[in-house]
């Protein structure tokens, strides 16, 4: 099994992704236990801040169990950074050439995001076939997912932005998902005052929610 495929198993067998915007590398290990604790042995640690390549690494020692990627990589260098702090994965906002040639070049499962055709296609000729749609609900969620995705039927995507825990069963029916990234059983202002338990109760709901869609067939 190659590392983009033992990833998207991962994935599908978790269908959340919980997307972390983290201040304070000391935040790290508690919130590594408290995703784990709640049911969700994976996450996105977002580069939106200074300490993220610390926090990232910090949470693979802490919990070399788990799925960790690195979000919000915006040029290869933050790519490289990312690498070396131990990410199993990478995701971007947009299309980046640069940063998916990096990422091929060195076997980092990267996952770029897209919300028109013209971007697909793009991706599509680097030879990428599961895509981050992002920002979902402002795009128009499912229904806009689903018709975009039409046309080319070998791909997935990973859904990602502005969903939540009302919408998160209407994406994850929808057999072309993987999973969705979210950020709300763990959003930045419970992480900077340490509510790791709000964290942990709010991602086991999240984690039922999935039980209660109930598996769907994986996509290949």
């Amino acid at each position: 099994m190659t590392a983009g495929e033992e990833v998207l198993t991962r994935m599908r067998r978790y269908r959340i992704v919980p997307v972390l915007v983290v201040n304070d590398p000391g935040h790290a290990a508690p919130l590594a236990s408290a995703l784990c604790d709640g049911g969700l042995a994976c996450a996105e640690v977002t580069y939106r801040t200074p300490a993220a390549g610390e926090v990232l690494r910090r949470m693979r020692d802490a919990r070399p169990d788990m799925l960790i990627g690195a979000g919000t990589v915006l040029t290869p260098a933050c790519a490289a950074e990312a690498r070396a702090a131990g990410a199993a994965f990478v995701v971007a906002p947009g299309f980046n050439p640069a940063v998916v040639d990096f990422c091929q070049a060195h076997d980092i499962p990267v996952f770029p995001g897209v919300c028109t055709p013209t971007e697909i296609e793009a991706a599509m000729a680097k030879d990428l076939r599961v895509l981050k749609f992002f920002p979902a609900e402002p795009m128009g969620g499912v229904r806009t997912l689903r018709a975009i995705a039409a046309p080319y039927g070998e791909l997935s995507f990973i859904p990602t932005g502005g969903i939540g825990l009302d919408t998160l069963a209407g994406y994850l029916a929808f057999e072309r998902v993987v999973a969705c990234g979210g950020s709300w059983m763990a959003p930045a202002a419970w992480l900077d005052t340490g509510d790791f338990g709000r964290v942990r109760t709010e991602t086991a709901r999240a984690v039922a929610a999935v039980a209660a869609v109930g598996p769907t067939e994986a996509h290949t």
